[in-house]
């Protein structure tokens, strides 16, 4: 008797549910995010026009875009200059710190000679190095270039040698008895093993490299966003400081979005084992 209600007890709460009220679906984490963009969105044009914030603090998102499509010309040129310091550097960094990453943490003397000097000088603040950059190169272009191109080098050094060191020894082991050489050993092993610290320290390095430049034409620089924002703060003219502001944040998103693309074409030609616990 007992065996025979249990299973009508069980669909009970299964019917009831279908007989109530329908169960409002879960949000997707998109759908959150998407939210929380649209909340901030909303407070950003709500706050100083009903004197939250100062408007001189905070500009109403409508007197931003505003400020930006007035603008539109001036913001084009110095976006263009930002994104050609941003590409040459973010070149440098995947190509050098990658190939330096590699080279430290596949060779055993370098890496426990020159990887931990490495760690000790990304803890240093860098941003003080740029008043001697542009005492020997100048407030051009290329100071630009060459201190964004220094902020991203070492995370994606010390990431590239992190993932190295974790590549399987025994895979290193069997290539070398079949003869493997040195730059088999980097292009069939360690590389495909590696990708994945690699291609966080792209996300990291371009993050870096983007912080780097904007912050070097904010410092000292005739053109680039960076310099458009210190001017017009300089000037109190807030809304062209916020819109400079929002595209360095669209830089920040398409530079993500670029790794996130790299990330999944890798994926596919390096397929990683899946870890079975």
């Amino acid at each position: 008797m007992i065996s025979q209600l249990l299973p009508r007890a069980k669909q009970a709460p299964a019917e009831a549910g279908h007989a109530g009220l329908p169960r409002r679906p879960a949000l997707t984490p998109s759908a959150v995010r998407m939210l929380c963009i649209a909340l901030l969105l909303v407070f950003w044009e709500l706050a100083p026009r009903l004197g939250w914030v100062p408007e001189v603090m905070l500009a109403p998102l409508s007197s931003t875009l505003a400020a930006g499509f007035a603008n539109g010309s001036m913001f084009a040129i110095n976006l263009a200059s930002t994104v050609g310091e941003m590409a040459v550097a973010l070149a440098l960094v995947f190509t050098l710190g990658g190939a330096c990453g590699l080279l430290l943490g596949s060779v055993a003397a370098l890496r426990d000679t020159l990887l931990p000097l490495a760690s000790s000088l990304y803890a240093v603040p860098l941003v003080i190095l740029y008043p001697l950059l542009t005492a020997w190169i100048g407030i051009g272009v290329e100071s630009k270039i060459v201190f964004g191109a220094i902020y991203g080098f070492f995370p994606m050094l010390l990431t590239t040698a992190a993932g190295v060191r974790t590549v399987d020894r025994q895979l290193l082991v069997a290539a070398r008895s079949m003869g493997a050489l040195r730059m088999q050993l980097v292009r069939h092993v360690l590389v495909p093993a590696a990708v994945p610290s690699v291609l966080s320290g792209m996300r990291l390095g371009s993050a870096m490299t983007a912080i780097g430049v904007v912050v070097a034409e904010m410092m000292a620089a005739t053109s680039g966003i960076g310099f458009v924002i210190t001017q017009n703060r300089t000037l109190f003219n807030t809304s062209n400081v916020y819109f400079g502001v929002l595209l360095v944040l669209v830089l920040a998103v398409a530079l993500d979005q670029l790794v996130n693309f790299l990330q999944r074409i890798a994926a596919r030609r390096y397929p990683q084992p899946e870890n079975k616990s």
